[in-house]
């Protein structure tokens, strides 16, 4: 009677991983056929082994087993049915002869098992030249792999910039995170003025946010771009949101600074934050960010002018100060004018704003400076204060108790620029600053011998600056050099000499030119006498005072007198700053010396002679002491 029974003989869920490459990813080892897993199991089965020679080992330990279980009467129990290990007995033979019959009928039949011995893997050693060549292998393999990843992330980051659409919720973070929001009943309102730095302006700054149609938006097809490797630009202006600023607040604003003398325009700046210079105008696609940097810009300007106009009107100044419209113009020097301007071209005008040719990027600076001192200290007061009442008084009126301050000191502390002021000053300073600059330039293309060296220096304050004038004749510069510091302030100058004198002058130009030209004539008689030095000559006397001669307009001059190794020779020379340098010469003893009966004695022949004017505009030299330098020396050789 045969039997048949169903044997099913799957593969394992997961096969073995062979290799792991650098990216990740897993080789596994080639599952085995169905007649390889049954000759691996069948290897395992002993078909020599029965149940028999188990029970034949040893019977007697067996039967003594059985005997202890029938005597203790706690383990023995009665079978439940006579014949049920008998059955049990039958069932596992009838098991055992249909396993080994399906054995046999799958062992004649080669096609599912094989019963070869399975040959083992077989470990090689590599050589050393085996191995640099896997390893070269491998880097290669790496290094397409590395490739082969950057070719899909461009992929990718393209196939991400071409169907990008902005996200309303991701745009309305990035705005709250720059600018205050609040929400009234349905609709998102935001705030665009300086409420927080102390402002009492009265014009409202509020935008309204509301979320775009998507039929606006302007979709990139992609067939727009064919060639998939290529990067394709965002279109920055596309947004989620749509702002909605007052009509007041359109367009761009700036503030213009000008200082005019007689309609001319000496020096100016611009007071913005944003590039007023363009000449564009804000385009209603323009990106929410530039919309309102413009708007918040548009207000600064008209909050700053509101507070100019009326600390103008409010202010004491000698000259009263004029606001007219826009335009706010004060006198800060006679003849010279202050004009600050505000400027504001709207969108619908379509209007490019003027620009300026001269535009001084110092004073603008320094204005920039101005305001955002002003912002901090509007939003950082000294401490003590209190944190939700009004904030008390500063911190030297909190400490004028304990340093015991009287009543002037008291009142000073009272007393503060207004905004207005402030600009006056600096405009007044930097005006200086250009007409010193313009005189020293002057100067210096004028006179040729000496040179005039200006060094101006880089820390400066908004209200002061200071320069240095050096005075050097080419070729002698190391026998004297004249130097002088000047300090410009807002209405006057001062100056520092090399001998230590201090002297304050006005804000007139020609004062100064005089004082560098009574400098000049110094210099060249210093210069004269220290070349004296070098050369053997002796210095019989100077004076930088002269009180002889023609009396000068302006300053005093300059003279020396000196006289050969030999004493035979002897140079004068008068430096004045009207008429000029004079050089005149002596000889000793007199030519026209005639001893007679009344002058018998021969010591009245070694008296120096008349002075004889020497032409000095026929004299060969570069420069005023190169001159000196070669009449010295023929008279000392003659």
């Amino acid at each position: 009677m045969a039997y048949s029974v169903n044997i099913s003989v799957e593969a394992p869920i997961e096969n073995e991983i062979q290799e792991i490459t650098f990216d990740g990813q897993e080789i596994y080892k080639t599952p085995p056929t169905l007649s390889e897993h049954l000759t691996k199991i069948a290897q395992k089965i002993d078909f020599g082994k029965t149940n028999d020679e188990e029970n034949a080992k040893d019977p007697t330990e067996n039967c003594e087993k059985v005997d202890e279980d029938n005597k203790d009467p706690a383990n023995f129990q009665s079978p439940n049915w006579p014949w049920e290990s008998l059955r049990n007995k039958l069932r596992e033979a009838y098991t055992e002869l249909c396993v080994l019959a399906d054995v046999i009928a799958i062992t004649k039949e080669k096609r599912y098992l094989v019963l070869d011995p399975v040959p083992r893997d077989s470990t090689e050693t590599s050589k050393p030249l085996v191995q640099i060549n896997a390893k070269k292998k491998a880097l290669g393999l790496v290094a397409s792999i590395l490739t082969t990843g950057t070719e899909r992330m461009k992929v990718n980051l393209n196939e991400q910039a071409r169907t990008r659409s902005p996200d309303f919720h991701i745009e309305l973070l990035r705005l709250r995170q720059n600018w205050r929001l609040k929400k009234v009943g349905n609709a998102i309102i935001g705030d665009l003025s300086y409420r927080t730095a102390g402002s009492k302006f009265s014009q409202s700054g509020m935008f309204e946010i509301t979320k775009a149609e998507d039929d606006e938006k302007p979709v990139t097809s992609p067939s727009e771009s064919p060639n998939p490797n290529a990067v394709v630009p965002s279109n920055k202006n596309v947004s989620a949101l749509r702002v909605t600023i007052p009509p007041e607040l359109e367009g761009i604003a700036y503030i213009e600074v000008l200082c005019k003398k007689d309609q001319e325009a000496l020096s100016s700046a611009n007071i913005t934050w944003l590039n007023s210079g363009s000449g564009n105008t804000i385009d209603p696609d323009t990106h929410w960010q530039q919309k309102l940097e413009a708007a918040q810009n548009v207000l600064f300007c008209k909050e700053l002018f509101s507070q100019l106009a009326r600390e103008a009107v409010q202010s004491t100044s000698p000259i009263p100060h004029m606001v007219v419209g826009n335009r706010i113009m004060a006198t800060i020097l006679p003849g010279i004018q202050l004009i600050i301007i505000l400027r504001h071209s709207t969108g619908g005008e379509k209007k490019p704003v003027p620009q300026n040719t001269d535009h001084d990027h110092v004073l603008e600076h320094s204005l920039h400076q101005l305001l955002r001192e002003v912002h901090y200290k509007n939003t950082h007061h000294t401490f003590p204060h209190p944190s939700s009442a009004p904030l008390g008084p500063s911190k030297r009126r909190c400490l004028a108790g304990p340093t015991a301050a009287d009543r002037h000191e008291l009142v000073e502390m009272t007393k503060s620029q207004t905004l207005l002021e402030q600009i006056i000053q600096q405009a007044q300073h930097a005006f200086m600053r250009l007409r010193i600059g313009y005189v020293l330039d002057t100067l210096a293309k004028e006179v040729k011998d000496p040179l005039i060296v200006s060094h101006w220096t880089c820390y400066n304050s908004p209200t002061q600056s200071s320069v240095k004038i050096n005075l050097v004749t080419h070729g002698y510069d190391q026998l004297s050099k004249t130097s002088m510091i000047l300090h410009i302030y807002e209405k006057s100058l001062k100056c520092i000499c090399k001998d230590g004198r201090v002297m304050n002058l006005s804000y007139e130009p020609q004062e100064l030119r005089d004082l560098i030209m009574y400098q000049i004539y110094q210099h060249q008689i210093s210069t004269v006498q220290g070349l004296a030095k070098c050369m053997g000559w002796q210095v019989l006397g100077n004076s930088n005072g002269l009180g002889l001669g023609p009396v000068e307009l302006l300053g005093n001059a300059s003279s020396c007198i000196l006289a050969s190794p030999n004493g035979d020779r002897i140079i004068s020379m008068r430096c004045e700053p009207q008429f000029g340098i004079a050089v005149s010469i002596a000889h000793s003893p007199r030519k026209d010396f005639f001893p007679g009966q009344l002058v018998k004695e021969r010591k009245w022949e070694n008296l120096g002679g008349s002075f004889k004017e020497v032409r000095w505009d026929k004299m060969e030299g570069k420069n005023f002491i190169n001159k000196v330098e070669m009449l010295m020396a023929s008279l000392t050789s003659s």
